[in-house]
């Protein structure tokens, strides 16, 4: 270790605060920038802080769990791919999807909740794929551009300030200089610090004009990430079109208020001698593979399964088939 250097360093520490302590007191002068360059700092301020702001609402957006984005956060760091989680759309429309084929595909209520259940799987990787492209096309640039390009203005500018504190330091010490080898030795390190004071004020001062183009090049990741919100919602739009026309092909009645449940959207077939429809009074699960579970409200066709049997009817759901009682049916006129 040089402690030379050391010594110096700490020397120079030293008074830098002692010049900013008399600057806070109002016992010493500072140098103050030109009108031009307080102008490019505040505007770099204020794109900093609206920059940061606009960021953490838009990731806030694109992810809504703060858990999972502190999970994202910890994987960029530590450069893993993130995990591939499911969205709320795609949760929601496996189980209605599961639920669907638990009420039996046949039926119009299980029919209707499969395909809301495919539409909203549908939605929701629509929803994961605008997450990816808005974070590429928005989120990442302007956080590329806090890291990267800001970072490195607020470290010139550090730098700026330190060697601005230099140079008073140096005035304040020819002003008290009392001697004359004092004085040339003041006017020595005052003549060095104004130099490097000067060329970092060029340097921090390039670098704040420089937010200019980093503005153009925001407002062209703005454009893009409107484009991609217009064409997720139109996706969503065209999807919830589709839902919409394949739920209007259900009887109206299994859409009001008093859903009458057939299947595959059509009326069950009762034009076969001794068929005829009935509607199911009651939930019935069926003892064995000979029966057939009903569900309330369900119309499916029936007919005699023997003239001496008089408990039991053999119904019909489209590919489905099995003894029904009697008791849980109110037959329909043809």
């Amino acid at each position: 270790m040089d402690f030379n250097k050391l010594v110096r360093d700490a020397g120079t520490a030293l008074s830098r605060v002692v010049q900013l302590t008399e600057e806070k007191l109002g016992t010493s002068e500072k140098t103050e920038l030109d009108a031009h360059f307080e102008n490019l700092a505040e505007r770099s301020d204020t794109t900093k802080l609206w920059t940061e702001k606009i960021l953490r609402d838009t990731e806030a957006v694109l992810t809504p769990n703060i858990g999972n984005r502190v999970e994202d956060f910890l994987f960029d760091k530590i450069d893993k791919k993130r995990p591939n989680r499911l969205s709320n759309l795609e949760y929601l429309g496996l189980d209605m999807i599961e639920g669907g084929n638990e009420f039996g595909p046949g039926t119009a209520y299980g029919s209707a909740l499969i395909k809301v259940g495919q539409c909203q799987q549908r939605l929701g990787q629509t929803e994961r794929d605008f997450i990816v492209s808005a974070s590429q096309c928005f989120a990442q640039p302007l956080r590329k551009f806090l890291d990267g390009e800001m970072k490195t203005i607020l470290k010139e500018r550090s730098i700026l300030e330190s060697k601005r504190l230099d140079l008073d330091a140096c005035k304040n010490r020819l002003r008290k200089a009392r001697s004359m080898q004092g004085q040339q030795t003041a006017e020595k390190d005052l003549r060095v610090a104004q130099s490097e004071f000067d060329r970092q004020a060029e340097i921090t001062k390039l670098l704040l004009e420089s937010i200019g183009s980093s503005h153009a090049s925001h407002l062209r990741c703005l454009s893009e990430f409107v484009e991609t919100q217009t064409r997720y919602y139109a996706q969503c739009h065209s999807a919830m079109q589709d839902l919409q026309r394949d739920l209007s092909g259900f009887p109206h009645s299994a859409v009001s208020g008093n859903p009458q449940i057939v299947v595959n959207s059509q009326t069950p077939d009762s034009s076969r001698p001794g068929q005829q429809r009935a509607r199911v009074l009651y939930d019935y699960d069926a003892k064995d593979s000979s029966e057939l579970s009903l569900m309330a409200d369900e119309v499916i066709t029936v007919h005699k399964i023997a003239e001496s049997e008089t408990d039991y009817l053999m119904g019909e759901r489209g590919s489905q088939k099995g003894k029904v009682p009697a008791a849980f049916l109110e037959l329909l006129s043809n």
